[in-house]
């Protein structure tokens, strides 16, 4: 799934509601070189596998779930060699095919009605639209270690309302709609990830792998985690450091050699896109949506 397909999914699920509340919002993110809060130790079963639940939907983006999925996988504990240290499998509303992005055919090993209680669970972006979900992740995540959200798997975990008052991070692409849509959450821009207590959220795509690795970390310290990213060849450092992601720390600038999406900060053709006229300036738009969201209120994105 390409950055274009996956704001088009946010826009789809009503993730651009809230326009008034952009400044608002912005006010109260954290900077983004403020300290991430440092996750406690998790304390791992004293035998047997720990539960790792990853939540599906239609158009789930594969690295979100598939990044952490071979992570947990790959974890090698001396000590515990009788069961898989992670014990994982997939769940969904029902037990219909779910297809990912890219076209991959997924079959849910379980739903929210069989599925065993989980003590880590895993929300890719994805186009979740069913209450039934957001209830799920409120009830499994009373009793999980931790409940972690990849990409925009941040709007899926921010409506359940369980982030209000708390910060997190989602793709760079999504700050702007994310802000608007959930002034109660400190957005922190240029966060790999953000640990708050019992949840924690990964910037885009790529950036789950360096939050499951953390998990691997916070259970069983950073020698196993260093051996797991080993084992997987990741010689990504964005695990050590949560505030790695500095490259989105601050908005892009749009020029008239290269227009970004005011809404986004995406690259647009000028040739191509939609525009807007606001103040004598031309506005370019990577999509309709966005062009929608900027003509409802122009000043939040100047």
């Amino acid at each position: 799934m390409n950055r274009r397909e996956l704001f088009r999914i946010s826009a789809a699920l009503g993730l651009t509601a809230g326009v008034p509340a952009l400044a608002g919002a912005r006010a109260a993110a954290k900077p983004a070189n403020a300290a991430a809060p440092a996750g406690a130790a998790l304390l791992p079963p004293a035998e047997g596998s720990i539960p790792v639940a990853f939540l599906l939907s239609d158009n789930a983006v594969v690295i979100d779930f598939a990044g952490p999925w071979e992570v947990f996988s790959n974890v090698s504990v001396p000590g515990r060699d009788a069961d898989p240290v992670f014990q994982l499998y997939t769940v969904a509303a029902s037990a219909a095919p779910v297809t990912a992005s890219g076209g991959m055919t997924i079959v849910p090993n379980y739903t929210f009605a069989n599925a065993p209680a989980p003590k880590v669970v895993v929300i890719p972006a994805q186009s979740a639209r069913d209450p039934a979900v957001l209830e799920w992740i409120r009830q499994v995540s009373r009793t999980a270690d931790l409940t972690m959200s990849v990409c925009t798997g941040a709007f899926v975990l921010a409506r359940t309302g369980l982030l209000a008052g708390r910060s997190a991070t989602t793709h760079h692409g999504s700050f702007n709609e994310f802000a608007m849509q959930f002034p109660d959450v400190a957005l922190k821009r240029g966060a790999r990830f953000v640990e708050e207590g019992k949840l924690a959220s990964a910037g885009g795509l790529s950036s789950g792998i360096d939050l499951a690795l953390r998990v691997v970390e916070r259970y069983f310290g950073r020698t196993v985690a260093r051996n797991t990213a080993n084992a997987l060849e990741y010689q990504g450092q964005g695990w050590l450091d949560p505030m790695s992601n500095n490259a989105y720390a601050k908005r892009r600038k749009s020029t008239e050699q290269q227009p970004v999406c005011p809404v986004c900060e995406m690259d647009v053709d000028k040739g191509t896109s939609l525009t807007s006229l606001y103040r004598k300036h031309r506005y370019y738009f990577c999509m309709d949506g966005h062009k929608r969201l900027f003509d409802a209120s122009p000043a939040s994105f100047v």
